[in-house]
């Protein structure tokens, strides 16, 4: 049975599609789909997600009763941004190339295919339920945090300082992606003050207009060990206790890896993951944490002092990720209120640890 066709959204899958990509991935060597039951799942700003209950005959024992699908967004200015920023072709390529050579738990893919031509885009893969969903606006506890850069640990560990990542061009092609958002970012900054203006403090509003300089100046930084990075690692990325308990937690939404230094991917989880008053308790612990477990994966030559003055030096990526996403995907009253917790989380962050001032000239 072939490969099934692309589909943009649940509406385009039936159960004998269902069926074929089953066959394909081997998740499903003899039987057939019988029926299915969709409902959507997660909060995903530029792609929709949605569950498949699953009904055989005469599958063999094994065959996932679950899966979950991911296709472009529905709303046409998320999915151009999703397009325009690349962010499709790297999620698909993570699932295809690298996802079975980290360490993080990931699920297993089904289906992974992209049309190049139009961004459409089809994910059918492992469903984790069921499970503990994060909640961005919600927060996490300390244990959840401890958690999360275990996980970040063992995503970095395996291709720590690796040169062979510059020749996978779809994982650098966000230096491309960086030189358009740099382009952008002015008039973005203008845009999310004018949108949000009273609602952020001005101390936080001072930070924006450095940024653009700072960004520069941390994108051309090589003095960090690099490594293969999620980009998006936060709270609404993720599952805890999935599969009933079996396991600590999942990661979804590679939309944007990356090659960039570890420590990102944590200063940015802790920025908005926790409260400004538990981060300050808690992150010098829990970056030894994360650093311990690297050192236990096999990671040498990076010291404990280094990786807290990386945490410093990299506490940006909350400030920024926060007000440029507002501004480019569809405008909800939780994308608001989500948008305005990253900035103030990640900037907050980066005044405490002086982010800045590493970086201005």
């Amino acid at each position: 049975m072939p490969t099934p066709s692309i589909a943009t959204g649940p509406d385009q899958i039936d159960a004998d599609w269902m069926t074929a990509a089953l066959r394909a991935s081997g998740a499903l060597p003899q039987g057939r789909v019988s029926g299915m039951t969709v409902t959507p799942v997660g909060n995903g700003l530029l792609g929709d997600s949605f569950r498949f209950a699953l009904t055989y005959d005469a599958a063999p024992d094994g065959a996932p009763a679950s899966v979950v699908g991911k296709f472009p967004a529905v709303d046409p200015t998320s999915k151009a941004s999703g397009a325009a920023l690349g962010l499709y072709v790297r999620e698909v390529s993570f699932y295809r190339e690298l996802a079975h050579t980290v360490g993080i738990i990931t699920p297993k893919p089904h289906v992974a295919a992209i049309d190049l031509e139009t961004h459409d885009f089809t994910l059918i893969f492992e469903d984790f339920g069921p499970a503990r969903p994060g909640d961005q606006l919600a927060g996490c506890s300390v244990e959840d945090a401890e958690t999360a850069v275990l996980e970040a640990a063992a995503l970095h560990a395996p291709h720590w300082g690796k040169d062979s990542l510059g020749d996978i061009a779809w994982l650098n092609s966000g230096e491309a992606t960086m030189t358009t958002v740099s382009a952008m970012l002015p008039a973005v900054i203008v845009g999310f003050k004018d949108r949000y203006d009273g609602q952020i403090e001005p101390e936080l509003l001072g930070l924006m207009d450095r940024l653009p300089a700072v960004m520069s100046a941390m994108r051309a930084d090589r003095t960090s060990p690099r490594t293969v990075t999620h980009g998006d690692f936060r709270l609404d990325n993720v599952l805890f206790d999935i599969q009933g308990g079996t396991r600590r937690m999942g990661t979804l939404d590679w939309q944007t890896p990356a090659v960039g230094p570890g420590i990102n991917d944590v200063a940015y989880f802790l920025s908005a993951g926790l409260s400004p008053q538990e981060r300050r308790e808690h992150e010098r612990a829990l970056v030894a944490r994360y650093h311990g477990e690297l050192t236990r994966l096999g990671v040498n030559g990076y010291g404990l002092d280094q990786c807290w003055t990386d945490y410093r030096r990299f506490s940006v990526s909350g400030l920024f990720t926060g007000l440029f996403s507002a501004m480019v995907v569809e405008r909800t009253e939780r994308g608001d209120a989500l948008f305005l917790k990253m900035v103030r989380g990640g900037g907050l962050q980066a005044l405490e640890h002086k982010t800045f001032d590493f970086w201005d000239a």
